[in-house]
């Protein structure tokens, strides 16, 4: 009897998973739409098997009840070694006002196969919430938590600073640690969410997504360049600053370039508009130099560009001031500090450390290397910093400097729970030090007033100050 049971309870498994249509059901993502413009799109996004079925997308706006066709769905076919063969396929949404919520489905070979929800990028006179947080996809509880969390919060994008999964960015641990908790079929906390189906996820990359060696040891790593959709206006680094040199064995080199095809690896470095604000976003690991001329002025003149945004944010993995005695030498990208501070960046937001800190507004100078050669673009870099500790919560002024933030407590585990509570192995610039519980940043702005808090995976806010211009 009990062998009949369970192959009763295989067959159905079986049936269950044949008619389930996607390999990973569809989500949202920006697309290579940098620009705010005055009919807004998306990109929408799913995985399914490597065979001849016909695919097709439909929307509608909430205020009516048309439904109009998206743009013919493409396919990248993806192979790796380990990995059946499948298509990731993408399709514009276009034509939408800003802010505007929508429906829209997906039908294979004629017949619906998913529905949802979704809302266009918002224009620079409307109020935009984001979600942010960094080192997430571990499969903990504490990761279903902050997605259960983020999903009651009701942002209108998230955006990951890196550490995506764990441990090697492959197409193996998406499944297992990322889709199925960011794009849950209900939200709980022990489930965590459905939030890539209905909200557009924007990513910079960690360490764990494409630093050295990953694609050597993981046929199927590097999926960063294949799973999202963002925007290539960024530099195309070359020779010692590029991830190229990572790709060895012509033929995972080859699979792998047809499936990332442009996307690899300018998708690394970029900038966007949403709201007010602009984001400049940069990879931050080991193989990027930094104080290469070339790659700084290609950030300081995409930040003067921006000089009529209200807000300017700045994103990456390594955090340029962190106090955490793990990963205490990783704070290379501090060297930026100045060309941040001529631009007037209000906020750097930053992962790599699994807590959350923020520093005081501060000013930094580097200073030269006792040797007399030139400033390296690896370790913690010397220099003077001045700090705005008359800031508090906001309230009284604007901050003189800018505030960096590193809110990396995404999911994986927890670094240095003891240093929160003793202030005297901190840094001086720092302020907060919280790391004791997972949680995610978010981030209100309305006209020239920005509120952050940060809000632990149970729904607690145990930080928070404003900015007013």
């Amino acid at each position: 009897m009990r062998q009949i049971l369970l192959a009763i309870l295989f067959a159905a498994g079986l049936a269950a998973q044949a008619q389930d249509p996607f390999v990973e059901k569809p989500y949202l993502q920006l697309g290579d739409n940098p620009a705010l413009a005055a009919r807004e799109s998306l990109v929408l996004m799913w995985h399914a098997a490597d065979d001849s079925a016909k695919w097709s997308v439909e929307l509608r706006a909430a205020k009516s009840k048309l439904w109009r066709k998206a743009g013919i769905p493409a396919a990248q076919l993806v192979t790796a070694v380990g990995i059946e063969k499948h298509k990731v396929f993408r399709t514009a949404l276009t034509d939408l006002a800003p802010g505007e919520e929508f429906f829209y489905r997906v039908y294979r070979n004629g017949s619906v196969a998913f529905e949802s929800t979704g809302k266009a990028r918002k224009s620079a006179t409307q109020p935009v919430r984001f979600a942010l947080f960094g080192d997430c996809g571990a499969n903990t509880q504490g990761q279903r938590g902050v997605a259960n969390q983020v999903f009651r919060a009701r942002p209108d994008f998230i955006f990951i600073p890196g550490d995506i999964v764990y441990n090697a960015g492959r197409i193996s641990e998406y499944r297992d640690k990322f889709y199925p908790i960011y794009n849950a079929e209900s939200a709980s906390q022990e489930l965590g969410a459905p939030l890539l189906r209905s909200i557009p996820f924007i990513a910079a990359p960690g360490n764990h997504d494409s630093a050295l060696g990953n694609f050597q040891r993981f046929p199927d790593a590097l999926a960063y360049f294949l799973y999202w959709d963002q925007p290539l206006n960024g530099p195309i680094p070359t020779g010692a600053s590029s991830t190229t040199h990572i790709l060895t064995g012509e033929e995972p080199r080859s699979s792998f370039l047809s499936g990332a095809a442009q996307r690899y690896p300018t998708m690394a470095n970029f900038s966007f508009d949403y709201g007010n604000a602009h984001w400049t976003v940069l990879d931050s690991n080991v193989y990027m130099d930094w104080t290469n001329p070339a790659l700084v002025e290609w950030v300081r003149k995409d930040l003067a560009a921006a000089k009529n945004a209200t807000w300017r944010f700045v994103a990456f993995h390594h955090p340029g001031f962190n106090s955490s005695k793990s990963h205490f030498t990783d704070q290379w990208m501090r060297l930026l500090a100045p060309v941040f501070e001529e631009a007037k960046v209000d906020v750097v937001f930053a992962g790599h450390v699994h807590n959350y800190q923020r520093s005081f507004p501060l000013t930094f100078a580097p200073k030269p290397r006792p040797d007399g050669k030139k400033l390296g673009p690896k370790g913690e870099a010397d220099g003077d910093w001045k700090l705005d500790k008359n800031f508090a919560d906001g309230a009284a002024k604007p901050p003189a400097g800018v505030i960096y933030i590193v809110s990396g407590a995404g999911g994986a585990g927890l670094y240095d729970s003891a240093q929160m509570k003793e202030p005297n192995t901190w840094q001086t610039f720092t302020d907060k030090f919280i790391s004791d519980e997972h949680s995610f940043t978010q981030v209100d702005i309305n006209g020239k007033t920005l509120e952050l808090k940060q809000i632990t995976s149970t729904g607690k806010t145990v930080d928070a100050f404003r900015i007013a211009k």
